[in-house]
């Protein structure tokens, strides 16, 4: 086959139509390319897609915060961390010195008054909430390059728990699921809308590419029949809103998932990403199962890359490359993203390796 460009590549692998070679992607900790950076890899003016060669480009442009207006309220602040209340009513400590998840201290939402009284009113379209000079920005430079552009944000799950937390939303799954539905169909509604508006102005991207951890080690935070009865049906309204325009979903979930995936393809998901090593999955055992149905991105164990351990690469890759690129519908990632702890020629070699172990003969 005549080498594709970068869109007409992973066009094919999400329909899982034959291509030249398996997809590249991957996402990165910041101080990852401080490091590389400062190293001397990579150039302070140098595009990373440009210099690694990865088919894609995503753009986060919504702001989902339900006060728009509010103005981050610094409660505690030391030399290393600062804890702040957010247009969400919560208080989140962060890491000043590198990225790391915010540690959750408290809510001001934690059931359904508090939802009613605080948030739901306030989840309303603005546009205020789209970049869209960011959204127009990041589509022509695709353009440019003949890469494929993903819109990219986050989906319900992952909406809901910035304002009460995974406690109090579990326990909401448990003691009140209509709240809990609430929730997801108020988040799913205005993120539809928010694309109509952004997509009718700008254009439309590639594909859609929604960020939703519902797993933790060896287990999802749901039950599948939790899943199917409360979040499923937002998740089937925005990939039913995304399949209208003739878009693929694809949808990163970390943590133990895989009982989840059956319904997640029902309610539509098209690629599923990230497929954490360390929690418990196998891209080759979700190959397997859901390969006729599912396009797959990433499960490549970062801690081979983490300990810089060249020939824990390979036989990770020679293990899995040619099971998941079997039939197509395979992007090269690893199972979350590139910590500072991975040597430039590390990451490297992965891609190197990586690409000529999938490319088809």
């Amino acid at each position: 086959m005549q080498t594709l460009t970068s869109r007409e590549r992973i066009r094919r692998i999400l329909n899982r139509e034959p291509v030249d070679r398996i997809g590249l992607f991957e996402h990165f900790w910041g101080d990852t390319f401080k490091r590389w950076r400062g190293e001397g890899h990579i150039r302070e003016d140098e595009d990373v897609n440009h210099h690694f060669g990865f088919d894609m480009v995503n753009s986060w442009c919504f702001n989902l915060v339900a006060d728009l207006d509010w103005k981050n309220e610094t409660i505690e602040e030391t030399d290393d961390t600062i804890l702040v209340k957010d247009g969400n009513g919560a208080f989140l400590r962060r890491h000043k010195k590198h990225d790391a998840t915010p540690e959750h201290v408290d809510f001001t939402v934690k059931d359904r008054a508090g939802w009613e009284a605080h948030i739901k009113p306030r989840l309303t379209f603005d546009p205020r909430r789209i970049n869209y000079q960011a959204y127009r920005d990041a589509r022509k430079y695709a353009a440019d390059n003949n890469l494929f552009f993903s819109w990219s944000g986050i989906n319900v799950f992952e909406l809901m728990h910035p304002v009460c937390g995974h406690e109090y939303m579990l326990l909401g799954m448990a003691l009140d699921p209509d709240w809990v539905k609430e929730m997801t169909d108020t988040y799913a509604r205005l993120t539809v809308a928010l694309m109509e508006d952004l997509f009718a102005k700008e254009g439309r991207p590639d594909g859609i590419w929604f960020y939703e951890d519902m797993g933790f080690k060896e287990r999802p935070f749901m039950s599948p029949d939790m899943y199917r009865e409360i979040v499923q049906p937002a998740h089937k309204l925005t990939f039913d809103y995304a399949h209208s325009l003739g878009l693929r979903t694809i949808v990163h979930s970390c943590g133990y998932v895989e009982p989840l995936v059956p319904g997640l393809v029902e309610a539509g998901m098209d690629c599923l990403q990230v497929m954490e090593v360390k929690a418990g999955m196998d891209p080759r055992r979700i190959k397997q199962q859901f390969g006729d149905r599912l396009a797959l991105c990433g499960g490549m164990d970062v801690r081979h890359l983490t300990r810089n351990d060249l020939p824990g690469i390979r036989q990770e890759l020679e293990a899995k490359i040619p099971v998941v690129m079997k039939g197509s519908g395979y992007i090269l990632h690893s199972d979350h993203s590139i910590p500072d702890q991975v040597n430039y020629e590390t990451y490297r070699h992965f891609v190197d390796l990586g690409l000529r172990l999938g490319t088809y003969r």
